[in-house]
């Protein structure tokens, strides 16, 4: 079987103001399966072309392709199904809701799409399937049934991961998940979201400022060094 390109860009551009533009990129390509790190400095861009891979926000101009999908060409709401059914977020900033349990908010992946439910859904159902993926993850059984707000920054942080990762989507994004984490308990994160992309297939583009990550991954992508723009001085917002 051929190797599929989950993300194909060409000469795509990018601006918050009409003649500023923040992002230009000639070429970038990502293939299935991969892990890839994403590396530069705050305010160059990183996040954006983040919420340009999920279809958050879309490119002024140029060819963006996720998993084969014009996704820049597809209407407002086709785009958000797409994301719900194939794109795992995993936030800097981790975004739980706080009011539910942990499970539920894991839960929440699978209820804006069919498709991740009835991923997730094929063994033992959707509840099990959660608890197996937060173990996996390294959250204790007893920690299951707290509400996110009773639990340490690095459990949340595990709670978020096993959200992105819920029903099994082909491209998991990953913000800076790892900034508010001593270098331990990054290290052992990064291990445990290595393998759990392993074991279901996802193609992984994970983004940070910090260098010394890059080791763990396939491949490494300096964004000002693949971005036209960056010698204009642009920055995000």
């Amino acid at each position: 079987m051929p190797e599929q390109t989950v993300v194909d860009i060409e000469n795509l551009v990018f601006g918050w103001r009409e003649r500023e533009p923040l992002l230009d990129i000639a070429s970038l390509k990502v293939e299935a399966a991969s892990r890839v790190f994403v590396q530069g400095p705050s305010g160059c861009g990183k996040s954006t072309l983040l919420n340009l891979l999920g279809g958050v926000i879309t490119p002024r101009s140029g060819r963006l392709r996720v998993l084969g999908k014009d996704i820049a060409r597809m209407r407002s709401a086709n785009r958000d199904r797409f994301r719900a059914d194939n794109v795992g977020f995993i936030f800097q900033q981790f975004n739980l809701v706080p009011y539910l349990g942990v499970i539920d908010n894991v839960l929440l992946a699978a209820q804006f799409s069919p498709a991740r439910r009835a991923r997730a859904a094929r063994v033992n159902g959707l509840r099990q399937a959660a608890q197996d993926l937060l173990s996996r993850l390294g959250l204790r059984p007893d920690a299951s049934d707290a509400r996110v707000t009773e639990l340490s920054v690095g459990q949340q942080q595990r709670v978020a991961a096993a959200r992105a990762l819920f029903g099994d989507p082909a491209l998991v994004i990953a913000d800076e998940p790892t900034s508010s984490l001593d270098a331990g308990h990054r290290a052992a994160f990064l291990e445990l979201l290595d393998d759990a992309c392993r074991r279901s297939g996802a193609t992984l583009v994970f983004v940070s400022h910090d260098e010394s990550l890059a080791s763990g991954f396939d491949r490494r992508i300096s964004l000002p060094d693949i971005n036209r723009a960056s010698s204009a001085g642009g920055s995000a917002p």
